[in-house]
């Protein structure tokens, strides 16, 4: 049974409120992407190179990047002459289960959840760049772990941008948990060691580390970051035991830079995908996995506390090429 075949089979019976917020949320790129190949394989009896050229602009813009484009399509050209496939619609089917392929076997094991350690806090990194949504990412994570039962403290790392401090505050308080303020233009590293020792006082489950994001000063960058790992790791063993890059969903193509340089500077365990309702190009997910091996962890569709979902591959693809269509 084909990917397609499978989804169509899976998500047969009425959805559960996850898969809806992913068809919901991923509307802009279903029309971008499975729309297009839909209208594709309508306007050709047999497939041709001009069909394997629009098929592979197809993903280009719908931001699979170049590279994996290119693979996908000279796996499938491949395919389509051994096994003298000439149907679009089966070509089409062969595209989406190398794209879950691609994805399944790209980098480190898929784990979505948080890995909360055996013992102490558990503290969790969370850096981007200033735009993308990392405050507002943080208080829905730390929203998700509060309803898991987990006490969550705040740590407001990013001294440097105005405001920083105010709207995290302005999270914990409406989440009712405990926060961590620095002096504004202080020492983050200053910061993560006072709420490191808060964390470890009151036994505190999940330590959510906000940073500066300030990518245009890549060594003052890494100078910091690296300085904050080490005084979080002398006071809490491991730490930090996970660290999240949050990406703008609707930055397509410059978002997989951005990631790029993040890793070139700090270990990432995982990336947080925003504002994806937002983007008709939704396969930066494949792009990032491809390019940088860093599974995503979770993904943003939509602006509500439950919108921020775990990352699921097969809600994923049935949001991209099915939604209400199955």
């Amino acid at each position: 049974m084909g990917l397609f075949s499978f989804l169509k089979k899976k998500f047969s019976k009425k959805p559960d409120a996850a898969t809806e917020t992913y068809a919901k949320g991923m509307e802009k790129s279903r029309a971008a992407f499975a729309s297009r190949l839909d209208e594709l394989s309508k306007r050709y009896s047999s497939v041709n190179q001009a069909y394997f050229e629009e098929l592979e602009q197809i993903l280009i813009e719908s931001d699979v990047g170049v590279d994996l484009s290119l693979r996908l399509i000279e796996k499938l050209l491949d395919a389509s002459k051994e096994q003298k496939i000439s149907e679009p619609g089966k070509i089409n089917e062969m595209l989406i289960d190398e794209m879950f392929v691609s994805y399944a076997t790209a980098g480190a094991v898929i784990k979505n959840e948080i890995q909360f350690a055996p013992e102490g806090p558990t503290v969790l990194l969370v850096v981007g760049v200033n735009g993308v949504g990392k405050t507002t990412s943080i208080a829905k994570l730390a929203y998700r772990y509060q309803k898991q039962g987990k006490s969550v403290l705040l740590v407001a790392g990013d001294t440097f941008r105005a405001g920083a401090l105010e709207q995290l505050q302005v999270w914990a308080d409406r989440l009712h948990c405990p926060i961590v303020l620095g002096k504004p233009n202080g020492d983050p590293a200053s910061v993560a060691y006072d709420g490191a020792k808060y964390a470890k006082e009151h036994k505190i489950d999940l330590m959510i580390v906000d940073t500066a994001g300030r990518l245009q000063t890549k060594a003052n960058l890494m100078q910091e970051l690296g300085k904050i790992n080490r005084v979080l790791a002398k006071e809490i063993p491991g730490a930090p035991h996970e660290s999240f890059l949050i990406i703008d969903a609707t930055t397509g193509q410059n978002g997989v830079l951005q990631a790029k340089a993040f890793k070139d500077v700090t270990p990432l365990t995982g990336i947080v995908i925003t504002k994806m309702d937002g983007t008709s190009k939704g396969g930066i997910i494949l792009s990032i996995r491809d390019e940088l091996g860093v599974p995503v962890r979770f993904v943003g569709l939509g602006e509500k506390m439950e919108d921020l979902q775990e990352f699921d591959l097969d809600k994923y693809l049935y949001g991209l090429l099915l939604g209400d269509k199955a």
